[in-house]
């Protein structure tokens, strides 16, 4: 594969020759002036910019480097660019995230931060790019309130689409929050029962006592309460769809009732003696395990044999990919339409914080989050703590690395970075900053994979 570009934007050649060195990994292009950068950036389409704000001619102060930025910014608005200031000149770091920088690095520049910063940049900008396309050219889905352009999301749809048809029992599974009741609604609108009634009733939300009533109707004085004959779904929805969902919540001796309506489609109210006969189609979802449910006893396993004519699996939010930004971006412009909020995007940490995060409540997490940081948001991009999402390296701060080889190895490496940005690649000059012979300078490039430097032992890098 080839190098990612990175666009470095620096004066000093000796600094700009470190840079090329420093960063193997990336295909380093260089410029020195204002012009220069906007001419490479339109000519190279880097993936990643560096910029110093110390740029001629105004090498000693930053209005040249912020017009750089800004020209950068508006002519490639995708491109994450990371901006080298003073150490100390914090008010100029944030006037440039401002202005649009994706992050910046103080001078003198530690390498291996910036490695890690360049990295991040780049991560964020592939997964921008991905989201792009996918939004761009959305493969079509069946089914409506269904947003996706993944491969498996888009393989249930179409099942949905040729299930619609036939009118047998249909059993969705998936965890809380993945749209099951959206694809039981398609199941019924793209068939021949779309002109009748679509009945949802969870299981889990109506107490037990009350729960045969709702399903089969009751007959007046049933029960205390009971003031006048009621119809029960089933009863509403003939020729339609009653939909069921949380079915593993429905009590053992209410299984047993609708199994045998689902044998013959006939039942009888509470409290009542007339058989009552229906054409109904029930779709029922459920995130529970109903086959280990059935062994223990907890379900019956006659009923689900019943209920699971077919079985649709619908996959978790945290591996349906792209889906996750695509779906946060269309949220977000619909709350901000909603609202009257003039809000571009997420910004990248926002972006990096839903990309990590596991998504245990699904699409419905996702709305609810985008939804309250639209409300809430302070500038033009929502970030991660808008989100209440927490940064990676947060989560990552959570379970320190405390091996003390590894924190030797690490503390070693920066060290040598650091001598060899200060000597600018000399050699010599880095062995005696560092208080080591240059023997065992070699050795301790060789060990921590820096054997390039070897060739340049007394002299600066060569660099554009």
């Amino acid at each position: 594969m080839s190098k990612p570009k990175l666009l470095i934007v620096e004066d000093d050649p000796g600094l700009s020759a470190q840079y090329r060195w420093a960063f193997p990994e990336w295909r380093v292009i260089l410029a020195g002036t204002r012009p220069q950068a906007e001419h490479l950036a339109a000519k190279e389409q880097p993936s990643v910019t560096l910029l110093d704000l110390g740029l001629p001619p105004d090498a000693e102060g930053v209005s040249e480097g912020f017009a750089t930025l800004e020209a950068l910014r508006r002519a490639h608005p995708d491109l994450p660019v990371v901006v080298a200031t003073g150490q100390g000149q914090r008010e100029n770091a944030l006037r440039a995230i401002g202005l649009g920088a994706y992050d910046f690095c103080e001078k003198p520049v530690e390498p291996e931060l910036l490695r890690t910063i360049l990295d991040r940049a780049l991560r964020v900008r592939e997964l921008e790019q991905e989201n792009r396309r996918l939004a761009a050219s959305p493969r079509p889905s069946p089914v409506r309130g269904i947003i996706t352009a993944d491969e498996a999301m888009l393989k249930v749809c179409r099942t949905i689409e040729r299930l619609a048809s036939v009118s047998v029992p249909v059993l969705i599974f998936g965890e809380s929050g993945t749209g099951k009741e959206a694809l039981a609604r398609a199941l019924h609108e793209l068939g021949p029962r779309a002109r009748k009634p679509f009945i949802p009733l969870n299981c889990a939300a109506i107490p037990e006592n009350l729960l045969e009533a709702e399903l089969f109707g009751h007959e007046r004085g049933a029960f205390t309460g009971a003031v006048r004959m009621t119809p029960g779904k089933f009863e509403v929805a003939d020729g339609g769809t009653v939909f069921l969902d949380e079915i593993g919540e429905m009590p053992v001796q209410l299984q047993a009732k609708l199994l045998r309506f689902l044998q013959d489609q006939v039942f009888e109210r509470v409290g009542g003696r007339q058989q009552i006969r229906v054409d109904v189609r029930i779709v029922s979802a459920t995130n529970q395990p109903l086959e280990e449910q059935s062994q223990s006893g907890q379900f019956r396993g006659d009923l689900l044999y019943r209920l699971n004519s077919m079985t649709v699996r619908v996959p978790p939010l945290r591996e349906r990919g792209g889906d996750i930004v695509l779906l946060a971006r269309y949220f977000l412009a619909r709350y901000a339409e909603e609202f009257g909020r003039r809000i571009r995007g997420f910004d990248p940490g926002a972006l990096e914080a839903m990309a990590a995060h596991s998504w245990p409540g699904n699409v419905r997490e996702l709305q609810n989050r985008v939804q309250r940081a639209v409300l809430m948001a302070e500038g033009t991009q929502i970030t991660a703590a808008e989100l209440e999402l927490a940064a990676p390296e947060e989560e990552a701060a959570g379970e320190p690395d405390l091996d003390l080889r590894s924190a030797r190895m690490r503390a070693e490496r920066e060290t040598l970075d650091r001598a060899l940005a200060l000597s600018h690649g000399n050699l010599a000059q880095a062995a005696r900053m560092l208080g080591v012979s240059r023997p065992t300078l070699y050795n301790l490039l060789d060990a921590h994979g820096i054997a390039a430097a070897r060739g340049t032992a007394d002299q600066k890098p060569e660099g554009g």
